[in-house]
């Protein structure tokens, strides 16, 4: 984790549940893992990590099951996949496509064997 990203903390520490939920951890409505615990992990105030929590749970990538906890969504990895996708086109590929203006790399020039 890079505190000092130009993301909010608690959006690195989505991003990294959401890399984890993709990855299968934890599986589909399967518990998550609690506030206090992620907050240990990371070192960061349980609050810090609510407003993640927060996050996922608007997006409905998480649900809340009062007194239990919060679990995995049936379709998170779909919602999640959907929001990088839109981040990678909406923030990273106008990037991406500035930098290669300015080096005068054109889209001819690009073979997935650059970029793999």
């Amino acid at each position: 984790m890079d505190f000092r990203k130009q993301k909010s903390i608690y959006q690195q520490i989505a991003d990294r549940l959401m890399d984890q939920l993709v990855a299968g951890t934890p599986a589909a409505d399967e518990r998550m893992p609690s506030v206090r615990d992620v907050a240990v992990a990371y070192g960061v105030n349980p609050n810090t990590v609510m407003r993640s929590f927060d996050y996922l749970q608007q997006e409905g990538i998480i649900y809340n099951r009062r007194g239990v906890g919060y679990f995995a969504s049936a379709d998170a990895k779909d919602k999640i996949l959907a929001i990088q996708r839109r981040e990678f086109l909406e923030e990273d590929l106008p990037l991406i496509r500035q930098r290669m203006k300015q080096l005068g790399i054109g889209i001819d020039e690009l073979t997935l064997d650059d970029v793999i």
